[in-house]
């Protein structure tokens, strides 16, 4: 469909300091106390050339002693380096040779957060890439499983080449080395983001029943809704615990310190449901997935009815009223909605179209596909797959080495 015949949602303008307000970097610092354990990693412009680079090329596995090495799982399947390679080719083929600093303190980091992390850009974590991980996740127990992840991933790739994109101020004025009219990606890599590489630790036993996303417009939570598309029996049950609970979390910690008045979040209340975790916070704008709802419903949904935005109001709710102290004059009730909270019901067709693996416009051929899921876990068929690419990669550097000599005695 022609872009311009889609209808625009009435979104107010989205700028370059919204979407730098919702970089991790900028925020975390702020929010630490309430988000799960993590370390940010400053980027360095050599790693940053290598994560845009084509093609997937990892460093040579470190000690095989080493007890968060990731040899197992066979997560540098696409490495043309191997510890049994030469000295002389190693050094030609190890691509961390270029950023040293930040390949030592990945797996530093690593050790430190008990040996298994989930990475993070900017605004995006690689989660159209597990597939190519042989736990099938993001959990990352080595810097090779970590750069495998990233450089898999369409959304990293936005987040390093589009991260501007619907944005409506224009860029900085180019310096004197880029032309007026460089490519988008040019323009992106002059603006000179502060990139951050976030490992978080691994949330032991993290049920995605327990995230939600949470729509905030005019410093008001206007709506919220569950993250994993997926009908759960006991949710509905607790929606009375939860949903006071976010208003809450909301209210003490992000309504007015944000740098913002409109965001999206997303947080995570693990059992027994007393303590809400900060996990990320997404721009007011249309590419942050709304889930279960759509933009233009968000868009035109009316704000809750309630206390103004700057009273400090604590409320216990309780069936539906609010308690509050005993008064002898005649009491007034005043009516106060809580935002809207949407969870996929039992009879809902949402809760039956989702059997298409999320992300899989993402995925690789059928190939690897099936080498993947193929017997012992998928192991043997990776590494008969990974044998068949380097067969062929050797092959291709062959047939190049001749071409070149031919030229050569030509």
């Amino acid at each position: 469909m022609d872009e311009s015949l889609r209808p625009r949602l009435p979104f107010p303008p989205v700028t370059r300091a919204h979407i730098l307000h919702c970089s991790y970097h900028h925020w975390h610092p702020k929010y630490r106390s309430i988000t799960p354990k993590a370390r940010l990693i400053p980027l360095t412009a050599p790693f940053l050339s290598y994560l845009r680079a084509d093609g997937i090329l990892l460093p040579p596995d470190d000690n095989e002693d080493d007890q968060y090495s990731s040899t197992e799982t066979d997560s540098g399947i696409f490495s043309s380096a191997s510890p049994s390679d030469s000295d002389s080719e190693t050094s030609s083929t190890d691509p961390s040779l270029s950023w040293p600093e930040i390949h030592t303190k990945i797996k530093s980091t690593i050790a430190e957060l008990g040996g298994n992390v989930v990475p993070k850009l900017n605004w995006s974590a690689p989660k159209d890439a597990t597939w190519i991980n042989a736990t099938n996740s993001m959990e990352c127990r080595s810097p090779n499983d970590v750069y495998l992840l990233l450089k898999s991933s369409d959304f990293i790739t936005h987040d390093l080449e589009q991260a501007f994109d619907g944005c409506c101020d224009p860029p900085p004025p180019p310096s004197s080395s880029q032309p007026p009219n460089g490519d988008r990606k040019e323009q992106v890599q002059e603006e000179k983001i502060p990139y951050h590489l976030t490992l978080r630790k691994t949330i032991p036993a993290l049920s995605p029943s327990l995230e939600f996303r949470c729509f905030v417009r005019s410093r008001s939570l206007l709506c919220l809704c569950q993250r994993d598309l997926n009908h759960y029996d006991f949710l509905p049950s607790l929606t009375p615990t939860l949903n006071p609970l976010i208003q809450t979390f909301f209210n003490d910690h992000l309504r007015d310190t944000f740098e913002g008045e409109n965001f999206v979040f997303d947080v995570y209340i693990p059992p027994p449901h007393r303590r809400v975790w900060l996990i990320d916070i997404n721009p007011w704008a249309p590419r942050t997935d709304p889930l279960l709802f759509s933009w233009m419903e968000v868009l035109g949904m009316r704000a809750p009815a309630g206390p103004p935005a700057n009273a400090n109001v604590t409320a216990v709710q309780v069936g539906g009223m609010m308690d509050g102290d005993d008064n002898d004059e005649e009491e007034v009730e005043e009516e106060i909605s809580t935002p809207e909270f949407r969870l996929v019901n039992r009879n809902d067709p949402e809760a039956y179209s989702f059997n298409t693996p999320q992300y899989s416009a993402h995925k690789m051929p059928k190939d690897v596909v099936d080498a993947s899921s193929s017997g012992d876990g998928g192991e043997a068929g990776l590494r008969e797959f990974m044998g068949r690419w380097r067969e062929v990669v050797r092959e291709q550097e062959q047939e190049q080495e001749r071409e070149e000599g031919d030229r050569g005695g030509g």
